[in-house]
């Protein structure tokens, strides 16, 4: 049998076909559409409408070559390019209506947990009780746990891109001052989470994200075409002469460096010293780099509940409040809690879940 995954993130639109007939998902084809939606986002965040065409044109396509390869309709879902635009509710009316594919809003809440799944899941129990990291283009996931899913997991406002916007913009590279006023600002978002995480003391540390293998890259990881099966980590010492490398150079010339890519060259000083302080804070010498995240954890979810009703019964609900032009629901968190409105989601979902 084979499943899609379809995640509208902040630079691509990327669809994933797996093979879902065994305990794990095994890729097929990838398909994916650079968009680069985070250099276009105004101040406020709101998406203009000849970006919101141009992602409605890449699903459209995308929803086509998955059809081509078996998949009908894909797990399609936007992450925080999208729940924190304040045109939200147009933009997944447009791609309801003109691609024919309900998009999901995932709270961070629930990113963490699904990603904290496929972090368990790679990693294997012997990784003890695990920390998970993860930078987006919009928000920072936290997740902890001993067993399958976190005991908590929160997302924080500190993504690569918000804070690249809100802090660097128009400073390429940015100043001494506006770095060290960045640094000042992630470490006053994460005193209590890393004050849990320390509490805690995990005994792996692993990290996600497409922001956090590049950064491994620079910092000497091995490249892609090693593949994925290779161990690959990431010391804090490496991070902290990395982010000084960054800082000295202009977009232009980071995207020259090993790993960082010309799209997420804006944005990789901003994502490593969220990594450093994080790494900092928490009290860890040395990460993980996982090769698997939000998209796998979709597919474990549904492979291991061995149906899709958890998200099946979101796409139902979805499209018939978009035919009454209602606003669009968020997928509930993994542990049962209600689901929310889009209106009543926070722009950054921040719950810290309790053990017990």
């Amino acid at each position: 049998m084979r499943m899609g995954v379809l995640d509208v993130g902040s630079n691509t639109v990327r669809l994933v076909i797996a093979e879902t007939d065994g305990a794990v998902p095994l890729p097929v084809h990838t398909a994916k559409r650079q968009l680069r939606l985070s250099a276009h986002v105004e101040r406020g965040g709101h998406l203009p409408t000849e970006q919101v065409d141009r992602l409605v044109e890449a699903v459209r396509d995308t929803r086509a070559e998955g059809r081509r390869w078996g998949v009908g309709q894909p797990f399609a879902f936007a992450t925080a390019i999208v729940r924190d635009a304040p045109n939200r509710d147009e933009i997944l009316g447009r791609i309801a209506a003109e691609a024919g594919v309900p998009l999901h809003v995932l709270p961070g809440e629930v990113e963490a947990e699904l990603t904290f799944l496929a972090a368990r899941r790679w990693m294997g129990w012997r990784a003890g009780p695990l920390a998970l990291l993860d930078i987006g283009g919009g928000s920072f996931e936290v997740a902890f746990g001993r067993s399958r899913l976190p005991d908590f997991a929160i997302a924080l406002p500190l993504g690569a891109n918000r804070l690249t916007r809100e802090f660097f913009r128009g400073q390429d590279p940015p100043s001494p001052q506006r770095t060290r006023l960045l640094r000042r600002h992630v470490r006053h978002q994460l005193r209590d989470v890393a004050a849990r995480i320390r509490w805690e003391a995990p005994r792996t540390a692993v990290v996600t994200s497409r922001m956090f293998q590049q950064l491994g890259r620079l910092c000497g990881a091995a490249p892609g075409r090693s593949g994925p099966f290779t161990t690959r980590t990431m010391t804090r010492s490496d991070l902290g002469r990395a982010v000084d490398q960054l800082a000295a150079l202009p977009a232009a010339e980071r995207a020259l460096l090993p790993g960082i890519s010309l799209a997420r060259s804006g944005q990789s000083l901003a994502g490593a010293i969220v990594a450093h302080t994080t790494m900092k804070l928490m009290g860890i010498d040395e990460v993980t780099i996982c090769p698997w995240a939000l998209r796998e954890g979709v597919l474990l979810r549904c492979i291991e509940d061995g149906n899709s009703e958890w998200w099946d019964s979101y796409g139902l609900e979805a499209q018939e409040g978009a035919a009454r032009g209602a606003t669009p629901l968020v997928l509930r968190p993994l542990h049962g809690a209600e689901p929310k409105s889009a209106s009543a989601a926070p722009a950054s979902s921040a719950s810290i879940r309790r053990p017990g």
